[in-house]
């Protein structure tokens, strides 16, 4: 069995640091070199534009907003298998065209459903 080391406050306080400097660090990176995390945070601030002339209820903005946001979490994620794969290995094989196909899927997928319940909402 193993036992862990009690780290100080001091010690969570500049894990914690670190933590967000290499997070912010990643965000920064996409954002300079994937022009599509630049699109969806463009829908983002437009929606945004809307809802606040929208009328809508809470719970319709809650949704819209978490809707959003989970496509630019989507985009990093899908930015992070792109890069990864790239890593591995420069030629092209067809596993990491699956992969890279994939993760844009799941891109697609999420803008679609944002996009469906920004219809379904606006529509009543």
């Amino acid at each position: 069995m193993t036992t862990r080391k009690q780290m100080t406050i001091g010690q969570e306080l500049a894990r914690l640091r670190n933590t967000a400097t290499w997070s912010l660090e990643g965000l920064l990176a996409c954002w300079r070199e994937e022009k599509s995390l630049r699109q969806w945070a463009g829908l983002n601030l437009l929606g945004w534009g809307l809802l606040a002339v929208a009328g809508l209820s809470t719970a319709e903005t809650v949704l819209l907003v978490a809707l959003g946001g989970l496509v630019m979490v989507v985009e990093l994620l899908n930015s992070a298998v792109e890069a990864t794969v790239d890593y591995v290995s420069t030629d092209r094989h067809p596993l990491a065209k699956k992969a890279k196909d994939i993760a844009s899927a799941a891109v697609m997928m999420t803008g679609l459903l944002w996009g469906l319940c920004w219809l379904l909402v606006l529509l009543g």
